[in-house]
């Protein structure tokens, strides 16, 4: 008996010692799908962009700290273009305002929006409160950082790309 609640309490603690990957927001999680449209109507995924690194980045159009932030993400797009991927998620309701954004900023990467803001699924699958607010992705889908921004995320972009 003392032997088989001693195996059994030996494989709980395995159990529950042991951290399954999952999907979530932590940094080691698998990032959480997002499949929405692009300024065309075309649904795009985030996975269809495995295989380089990923910057998920939420934004609105009437967010200056994103829009501030913007410079910065096209130097690193233009400084590494088959390596860096940017998805940018726009908090938008409005088609035109969103768009607009898009051309201003000269954004050439991938933005997407559902123009539902708070009510959008990816709200709560990234537990989204505010922008701007953004996930480093790697190449198999793993967060490795979050809200990460400025010369940090040059840094770490940099550092991760340059190995």
């Amino acid at each position: 008996m003392k032997k088989t609640l001693l195996i059994l309490a030996l494989l709980f603690c395995i159990i529950t010692s042991s951290k399954a990957q999952v999907v979530g927001t932590d940094i080691g999680d698998i990032a959480p799908e997002i499949d929405l449209p692009n300024p065309k109507g075309e649904n795009v995924a985030l996975s269809s962009l495995r295989g380089s690194l990923v910057l998920v980045d939420f934004w609105a159009s009437w967010c200056g700290p994103c829009i501030k932030e913007q410079p910065l993400l096209l130097k690193m797009h233009n400084a590494y273009p088959d390596k860096l991927s940017i998805y940018g998620v726009s908090m938008d309701t409005k088609k035109p305002l969103w768009l607009g954004a898009i051309a201003k900023g000269k954004l050439p990467w991938t933005n997407v929006s559902d123009l539902k803001y708070w009510t959008s699924p990816v709200v709560g699958d990234y537990m989204l409160q505010s922008v701007p607010l953004n996930f480093l992705v790697d190449k198999n889908g793993i967060i490795v950082a979050k809200n990460i921004h400025g010369k940090a995320l040059e840094d770490m972009v940099k550092s991760i790309l340059e190995q």
